[in-house]
C-alpha cells in the first residue's frame, strides 16, 4: 500500500481505504461475475478497466482530497527552508506535555519562512529533517529545528481549526490560571 494511503487513514478515519478496498471488491465481484457467463465479457472487462485506470485513481484521490478539505484537513507537504543565523523565522505550540500536535503558531513577519511562503501559521508540523515529532514533547521538535545544518525539511499539513481549538483551550487554561492565581495570592 502506498505512503498516501497511510497518511489519508490518519488524516480522516480510512475514508481513502474504504474507497480502495470498495473498488478492489468491485473487481473481484466483477471476476466472479465473469465466470458465470451471465454478462457478456468485454463489457465486464471494460469496467474492471475503468475502475483499475488512471482515471479512477485521480478520482479517488480528489474525493480524499475533498473529504479532508471539508474536515479542515488538508494533505502534507513539503517545506524546505534555508537554516540561517536570524532563526527560520516561525514559533511552534504544543507537543504532547499539552496533548496536542505541534503547531506553528507564528510566522515572524519579514523572517525566512515569511519570504519564503511555503508555511502557514496552522500547519501541523509532522517530520523535521525526515524525524517525525508526531505524539512528540514541543521540546524534541524545538530540539530537532535548531540542530538542523545548513537547511530543514519540514513535512507539514494545514488544519488551521484543530489550530483554533487548540489555542482556544490553552487561552482557557491560562485564564484559569490567573483566575486561581488573583484568588490565593502568594
Amino acid at each position: 500500500m502506498s505512503r498516501f494511503a497511510v497518511i489519508n487513514e490518519n488524516l480522516d478515519g480510512g475514508v481513502y481505504l474504504f474507497l480502495l478496498t470498495d473498488i478492489n471488491r468491485a473487481v473481484e465481484l466483477l471476476d466472479k461475475l465473469q465466470r458465470t457467463g451471465e454478462v457478456p465479457p468485454q463489457k465486464l472487462q471494460a469496467l474492471q478497466r475503468v475502475l483499475q485506470s488512471e482515471f479512477c485513481n485521480a478520482v479517488r484521490e480528489a474525493t480524499v482530497a475533498a473529504f479532508a478539505a471539508s474536515e479542515g484537513h488538508s494533505h502534507p507537504r513539503v517545506v524546505e527552508l534555508p537554516k540561517t543565523e536570524e532563526g527560520l523565522g516561525f514559533n511552534i505550540m504544543g507537543g504532547k506535555e499539552q496533548n496536542s500536535p505541534i503547531y506553528i503558531s507564528r510566522i515572524i513577519p519579514g523572517g525566512i519562512a515569511d519570504r519564503h511562503g511555503g508555511l502557514k501559521r496552522g500547519d501541523q508540523l509532522l517530520s523535521v529533517n525526515g524525524v517525525s515529532v508526531e505524539g512528540e514533547h514541543h521540546e524534541k521538535a524545538v530540539e530537532l529545528l535548531k540542530a538542523a545544518q545548513g537547511s530543514v525539511k519540514l513535512v507539514v499539513r494545514y488544519t488551521p481549526k484543530v489550530l483554533e481549538e487548540m489555542e482556544s483551550r490553552f487561552e482557557k487554561m491560562r485564564s484559569a490560571k490567573r483566575r486561581q492565581q488573583n484568588n490565593y495570592p502568594q
